[in-house]
């Protein structure tokens, strides 16, 4: 997530999926041309103060939100704001997870909060739900009830963002907000991409009723047989290129017709190859609309690429990632951390790490 690119145009793909020992795993691809500054896999303690509304880099920190973290959480995020360390997504120790993605010329907020709510700014929206609320059931009576998501500027941007959590039930939720008001879905497929709206990708799918993993058999045509010469073929007409309504499909249909892995540490490695499957090679997705780069925007570059691919495990806890210049998988687990009492952050790794060959 940029936090004050005035464009907000970006990537992003989501997928939660579940290992048959009942692993619940959430991942997703961070498809942007730029980081904010100081970007990083950061740790938030219980017991944090936070805000829902200003910051303290700005001045306008609203202080009638002041909040107190009750859970731990583990994800990627900044500390850019000084008040709020702003998650693009996580984990907490309740087994909550999920993030942010991009979802341009849809996305619309009312200018104040509804009366005997907190204003929520949309950037901090992570963060909030992830250290408050323990399950899926929790986080959408607090956007219905306890918060009001608001389009107030962060750092001089007004946010484009919609949601997806997941939690230990396996039930993923969408949250967007647009011109007719908030919608959550429930129950949903698992997949989120970017615009347009969730309805509209779930209608989209019938599209392809026809895509399938069994191979076509031999070809009988005009008397003639074209016997079997390669594989893949009963996907033929599956959308490959890195549009949102194509990454959609093709994710619908890896998650549909992949093996899951049989516990977390194949289940983390079969999904980081789905993502993969969605992720954005550097110099394919030339950006026309670049936006212009901002005081903390850092490694701007007119591509939109997979700047890093996270997934996270609802019962252990832990945060997997890998960068475009290092595919090599790192973890990190809650439990490592939650002893802690101040905030934390660690490098995401920008150069290639290789793992030496022999006996």
């Amino acid at each position: 997530m940029d936090l004050h690119g005035p464009g907000w145009m970006a990537g992003c793909s989501a997928l939660s999926w579940q290992t048959a020992d009942g692993c619940h795993l959430w991942g997703r691809n961070f498809d942007f041309n730029r980081l904010a500054e100081g970007t990083a896999v950061t740790f938030v303690p219980r017991g944090t103060a936070f805000y829902t509304c200003g910051t303290a880099r700005e001045g306008d920190l609203v202080e009638s939100t002041r909040q107190q973290a009750r859970y731990a959480c583990l994800g990627v995020g900044t500390c850019l704001l000084q008040s709020t360390p702003a998650l693009y997504e996580g984990v907490n120790e309740k087994g909550l997870m999920g993030g942010q993605l991009y979802f341009r010329e849809f996305a619309s907020f009312p200018d104040k909060a509804q009366a005997g709510t907190l204003p929520l700014q949309p950037p901090l929206a992570v963060t909030y739900l992830l250290a408050t609320c323990a399950t899926v059931q929790e986080a959408a009576d607090a956007l219905r009830q306890r918060v009001t998501l608001i389009s107030r500027p962060i750092l001089g941007a007004a946010p484009t963002l919609h949601w997806s959590f997941s939690d230990r039930t396996g039930e993923t939720l969408i949250v967007e907000s647009d011109a007719d008001g908030l919608h959550l879905y429930r129950d949903t497929i698992g997949v989120l991409t970017n615009s347009p709206p969730y309805p509209w990708h779930r209608q989209h799918l019938a599209c392809y009723a026809h895509i399938r993993d069994l191979d076509y058999d031999a070809l009988h045509l005009c008397g003639d047989v074209l016997p079997q010469s390669f594989s893949g073929s009963g996907a033929a007409g599956l959308p490959g290129d890195w549009s949102s309504p194509a990454r959609f499909v093709r994710l619908a249909f890896l998650k549909h017709y992949a093996v899951p892995g049989g516990e977390e540490g194949e289940g983390v490695a079969r999904l980081f190859r789905l993502l993969g499957a969605a992720a954005f090679p550097l110099g394919i997705v030339r950006v026309s609309q670049p936006g212009t780069p901002a005081e903390y925007d850092t490694r701007v570059l007119p591509y939109d690429y997979t700047a890093y691919t996270a997934v996270l495990c609802a019962e252990s806890g832990r945060l997997y990632w890998t960068t475009y210049h290092d595919p090599a998988i790192r973890t990190l687990a809650l439990a490592q951390l939650a002893a802690g009492r101040d905030i934390r952050q660690f490098a995401l790794a920008d150069r290639p790490h290789f793992l030496p060959a022999g006996p």
